[in-house]
């Protein structure tokens, strides 16, 4: 039970570090849900034009829900804490307890825990996101579409807890998407622009 209970735990407040907000505070660009979407990962960070920032964001991102993952699977000798501990980590991401619970939207720490627990699945989605993006240049969309298809691969190559575990973020991910789906429905949602803006300074 301590596994289990500690994994959660550990995971959820791991991923509740808000890296985004803190890395453009740090930088003097100020708060970064004041601009874009309001979101505090990686893609609102590139909108301030510092793609440096968007890249660290994206790899602490990334790295958080890894850790937690890797962490607790070679603690319990277990890949099942692992996907617990990296699942408890996207959901801290989303809503982070520092935050009042208003969090991202857990592509990054999604795509982390999966390259930890399940790697040639987590290569497998990062691809299928790079694919999308160069063909449609929509973040969401391929964010959706690799988080989509990601139970599929992990049914292929996976285990069955897997399978069940990424469905589930999959899901999550739909709901933290959902203004993004009726904008691409619409064709009103934002394509990626990595053109640098002349004034990054976030009021």
């Amino acid at each position: 039970m301590f596994p289990v209970i500690f994994s959660l735990i550990f995971g959820y407040l791991l991923g509740s570090v808000p890296f985004g907000l803190v890395i453009t505070r740090l930088a003097g660009l100020g708060d970064i849900r004041k601009i874009g979407s309001g979101n505090i990962g990686a893609t609102n960070v590139l909108r301030t034009g510092r793609k440096d920032l968007a890249f660290l964001t994206l790899v602490f991102d990334l790295g958080k829900a890894g850790l937690a993952a890797f962490l607790c699977e070679y603690l319990f000798k277990s890949e099942n804490m692992g996907l617990i501990a990296g699942f408890m980590a996207v959901v801290g991401h989303n809503y982070p307890i520092w935050l009042r619970f208003k969090g991202g939207k857990g592509v990054a720490a999604t795509l982390g825990m999966m390259l930890v627990v399940t790697p040639f699945v987590g290569v497998m989605a990062c691809l299928t996101w790079l694919i999308m993006a160069v063909l449609f240049r929509y973040s969401s969309l391929s964010a959706l579409t690799a988080l989509c298809l990601a139970p599929i691969y992990a049914f292929i190559w996976g285990t069955p807890e897997a399978v069940v575990c990424f469905a589930v973020l999959a899901l999550l991910s739909c709901f933290r998407h959902r203004s993004n789906i009726q904008r691409l429905i619409h064709g009103e949602e934002t394509k990626i622009n990595l053109k640098r803006k002349k004034d990054a300074t976030l009021k």
